[in-house]
């Protein structure tokens, strides 16, 4: 009989395992197993393959029962899901149900989920920008939180190499504190950005407008591509022409042979022995909920996505790890950030009413920070905020009462031009902003629920005042009419860039995680996705989570070879 249990124990024994198939995970799996190591995936969602599950990505309008709007039943039930911009009819099956996993709101807290294999990097923005060390230098510089364990030097290579990857579309625009990557050709912007851009830069000299540097391909990569214009993104790409970890870092992973992906596998808790001090593996539920098993590995990478991470780490508790995994510190489920996108701006504009525009560019342009850099000082908060932004022609007038082929006329006429804006304004880490589990109540597989205390404090609040005076000024300065520039009061994890709860740091008495992303008191165990994060910026996050998990797979690696994991 002992043999027998043997053997079993060997055959769930793996080199490493992954914890979540996402944008961080799909890059832990395949550096991994591009290393040569064997290395288990395990999604807690459905699978999901490339082409063969993207059910909507071809569909017109009317081959969808409602036309792609969610029925009234559909957002009855489901307000937080269906609160998110990317849900539509054509793409509610790649997002979380409310019911399916709840969650207990302390205050508003809306959290956008994909459970299955791909995670969210289905159904991502696709906006990738770097950091500079104005960023991993703000929480020093600001006397906030803790400072963070690296540099821009630290992680510009990683950048670099994860990009070329990727295949990032952009433009190399020369600014210092978003630094320049390793870009495909960028995509073009239209008249009225055009116009926008030459009216921003002409009045301030330290705003600039560019275009999005975005992870559509302009360019064939690897099979992969290019980009079809076809700004359908969420239902999945049959022409591969976005990143995602389905067309790109799990069949890599999966072309080494190396890999054993398994979907429908919920983790419970990560195993620790005592003695050894390290972690042996995890222990996880199937499909039902009922069912356990354990699988082992010499390393793990946790990638669940933020506060999945940081669930499972506080459940994970042991004579070690009484209040969760690694948190000897009490820093685990603190800290919780989200930007604040609250901000919504436009307006329209009279002008190039000879121009329109061809396909459905997948991006839209941005206006990188301006604010409390050099010579530019407010005193009414700290830090900075980015715009988004994105101009189109409207087609056809809705005011005209018509049916049939005068109707089609009419919505078929060129209308007037008009640009959307949203502010992106960092927010602060705060002890106060956590999580913690419930102590009675439970999901579906029987695990706590998570219960979610985070909020906008007042140097958010304040600098949302900037970002609609500001975006207001521009649109004005610009010559728009019907400018609007309005508060959505739309609570914390709309901005879905959920970050902290599981920090970098330079001491284990205040952090979770060392500079290469190890628990300090299990170093075979790495958290590489948003939890991670000891500040927020305000630059689109998934770029530095994938090149934080290259980074953090190389050094695991290389820790492995000298044995010292």
């Amino acid at each position: 009989m002992s043999n027998i249990n043997i053997q079993a124990k060997k055959d769930r024994t793996y080199d490493a395992i992954v914890i979540g198939s996402g944008i961080s995970g799909g890059w832990a799996a395949k550096e991994l197993c591009e290393k040569g190591l064997k290395t288990l995936v395990l999604e807690r969602g459905r699978n999901v393959e490339h082409l063969k599950d993207y059910p909507t990505a071809l569909k017109a309008p009317w081959e969808l029962p409602h036309r792609g709007r969610l029925t009234l039943d559909f957002l009855q039930d489901n307000p937080v899901m269906a609160s998110c911009y990317a849900v539509d009819e054509s793409t509610q099956h790649f997002f979380v149900k409310d019911a399916e996993q709840p969650y207990v709101q302390k205050k508003p807290f809306n959290w956008i989920r994909g459970y299955q294999v791909g995670g969210k990097s289905l159904v991502w923005g696709r906006w990738t920008q770097r950091w500079s060390d104005l960023d991993f230098e703000a929480n020093i510089r600001d006397g906030i939180a803790i400072d963070w364990p690296i540099r821009y030097k630290d992680i510009a290579p990683w950048y670099s190499y994860v990009e070329r990857f990727v295949g990032i579309s952009g433009n190399k625009d020369g600014i210092a504190h978003l630094p320049d990557g390793e870009f495909q050709a960028p995509m073009e912007m239209n008249c009225l950005e055009k116009h926008f851009k030459k009216s921003i830069e002409n009045r301030w000299s330290d705003r600039k407008l560019i275009i999005s540097r975005t992870a559509n391909l302009t360019e064939q990569l690897e099979g992969r591509g290019p980009c079809m214009y076809r700004d359908k993104c969420a239902r999945g790409c049959p022409f591969a022409g976005y990143f995602s970890s389905n067309t790109a870092t799990l069949p890599a992973a999966a072309k080494t042979g190396n890999m054993v992906l398994r979907p429908n596998a919920t983790v419970a808790s990560i195993l620790y022995d005592e003695e050894k001090g390290k972690a042996t593996g995890v222990s996880l539920l199937d499909a039902s909920g009922k069912s356990t098993e354990e699988f082992y590995a010499k390393i793990i990478f946790v990638n669940a996505g933020t506060l999945n991470s940081t669930a499972l780490m506080l459940n994970s508790v042991s004579g070690r790890f009484p209040n969760g995994f690694g948190n000897d510190s009490g820093a685990l489920g603190h800290y919780l950030m989200d930007h604040n996108y609250r901000a919504s701006l436009g307006g329209e504009h009279e002008g190039f009413q000879d121009k329109t525009t061809f396909g459905r560019r997948p991006t839209g342009v941005y206006i990188p920070r301006f604010r409390n850099i050099g010579d530019d000082s407010i005193p009414d908060f700290i830090r900075g905020y980015a715009f988004a932004a994105g101009g189109s022609r409207r087609m056809g007038d809705y005011s005209e009462q018509l049916l049939g082929a005068p109707l089609k006329a009419a919505r078929s006429r060129p209308d007037v031009w008009d640009l959307w804006m949203t502010g992106m304004g960092e927010c602060l880490p705060y002890a106060e902003n956590k999580v913690t589990l419930s102590s009675d109540k439970k999901d579906p597989f029987g695990l706590p629920q998570l219960e979610i205390d985070c909020e906008f404090k007042e140097n958010e609040l304040q600098m949302l005042k900037d970002i609609l005076r500001t975006g207001r000024e521009m649109l004005e300065n610009a010559g728009f009419i019907n400018i609007y520039a309005s508060d959505t009061q739309k609570p914390p994890g709309l901005g879905i860039h959920e970050m902290g709860t599981a920090r970098m740091g330079r001491d284990p008495k205040t952090s979770v995680l060392n500079a290469f992303n190890q628990v300090w008191a299990a170093p075979n165990v790495f958290v590489t996705d948003g939890s991670c994060m000891t500040s927020s910026a305000c630059q689109n996050p998934s770029l530095t989570y994938m090149a934080l998990t290259a980074r953090a797979v190389d050094h695991a690696v290389s820790e492995l070879k000298k044995r010292n994991l």
